[in-house]
């Protein structure tokens, strides 16, 4: 299999733009990745865009308007693993040579639904009960908090730590530091969780190019190597489920530590599915960066900070950063790529050489979770 580049990136700020259809957003983002790049529409090979609430063809309605008409492109439906799914089609058709350029988008404009938690499929035994993500992960967040030392002050931790990123962040919903005590003072959503330790509804788009390693060396624009790139769905049971370890999570990292021949320890940097801020714990000790029980210790140590051992959702996470679910994967590509060239601002970890971009989601009866998306990606001279 051939190496594969991210070779550019570009992202729509996220935020309330309820006058965006999803259609628009994407190319914006498209369009914006194009220009920056200097490439024309007729080098992309193929499109994929994931997306979530974006209707029919939207992978034809987001590429149309950016000139790129004619080749394959496919549109990509994996909850919030959605981009994150499209940017690994992507990945595998160049690694097998396929292509040499595809563009990799993700879309979504939630602000149509309003305020609260989004809609799941009613065709679900456990929606149609009345199961919102809002209520599983306050379940999840309770039995951790009875099967460690970890207390809600560790979960609005993590709050204040991904909000303080996101302030710095000029593509992120929330763009303002918070104390300990606004979050506790923000309403109660489900017990334990208040509302500042859950992420907001966004509206947004990213996209990101990958390429061979002979088109990349062509186009001349900073690189970064994916290393590993992995997809794993739930495994369906109907026996006791464990709320406090996310197995498709451990399951995925595995496989792509395997792939990329490296380790948690290995990486500077993760950009974490922190849809709401017990996410972070969980996820973390899945994918290696704790042991199991002890994440909330890392976060009040100072280890996850941009500045720790190693920084966890330094661009501010689903919690600042905001989560329009389609786009979520490919804005995580989007700043491991910005960090690992050297090109993150203020929000850059200083040298930052190894990151893991991670999404998860769909509360489906059954499984943990739907989906999960994990890439590995380092930096090249």
């Amino acid at each position: 299999m051939r190496p594969v580049y991210v070779s550019a990136a570009a992202v729509v700020p996220f935020g309330k733009q309820p006058g965006r259809p999803a259609a628009e957003l994407g190319a914006a983002a498209a369009a914006e990745l194009l220009r920056g790049a200097g490439l024309s529409p007729d080098a992309v090979e193929a499109g994929f865009v994931g997306a979530v609430y974006g209707g029919s063809l939207i992978a034809q309605r987001v590429l149309q308007r950016v000139g790129v008409s004619g080749p394959p492109v496919f549109s990509v439906e994996n909850a919030c693993a959605s981009s994150g799914a499209a940017a690994h089609l992507a990945w595998q058709a160049i690694a097998a040579g396929v292509y040499d350029c595809v563009l990799v988008a993700g879309v979504e404009n939630l602000t149509a639904f309003g305020s609260g938690a989004l809609p799941l499929t009613s065709a679900d035994i456990e929606v149609e009960q009345g199961q919102v993500m809002p209520a599983a992960y306050a379940m999840r967040a309770q039995r951790y908090l009875h099967e460690t030392t970890a207390t809600v002050a560790d979960l609005t931790a993590v709050t204040v730590k991904n909000r303080g990123n996101g302030a710095l962040n000029p593509r992120a919903h929330f763009r303002k530091e918070v104390t300990a005590a606004e979050v506790d003072a923000s309403r109660p959503v489900a017990d334990p969780l208040q509302l500042m330790h859950c992420c907001p509804n966004t509206d947004g788009a990213a996209a990101v190019l990958l390429t061979s390693d002979g088109f990349a060396r062509e186009l001349g624009t900073p690189r970064t190597r994916i290393r590993a790139s992995v997809i794993r769905s739930g495994r369906f049971h109907t026996s006791f489920r464990d709320m406090t370890w996310p197995d498709i999570t451990e399951r995925s990292a595995r496989a792509a530590y395997g792939m990329a021949g490296l380790g948690p320890a290995d990486l500077d940097l993760v950009e974490l599915h922190d849809a709401f801020a017990i996410a972070e714990l969980l996820h973390a000790e899945a994918l290696g960066l704790a042991d199991r029980g002890t994440a909330h210790k890392a976060v009040a140590g100072g280890e996850f900070h941009r500045d720790g051992r190693v920084a966890v959702s330094p661009s501010g996470g689903l919690l600042s950063r905001g989560h329009p679910v389609g786009a979520t994967g490919a804005s995580q590509l989007a700043e491991c790529h910005w960090q690992l060239t050297g090109a993150a601002g203020a929000l850059q970890v200083p040298g930052a050489e190894v990151a893991l971009a991670h999404t998860t989601g769909g509360g489906i009866y059954g499984v943990d979770n739907g989906a999960c998306s994990i890439h590995i990606l380092t930096a090249e001279d």
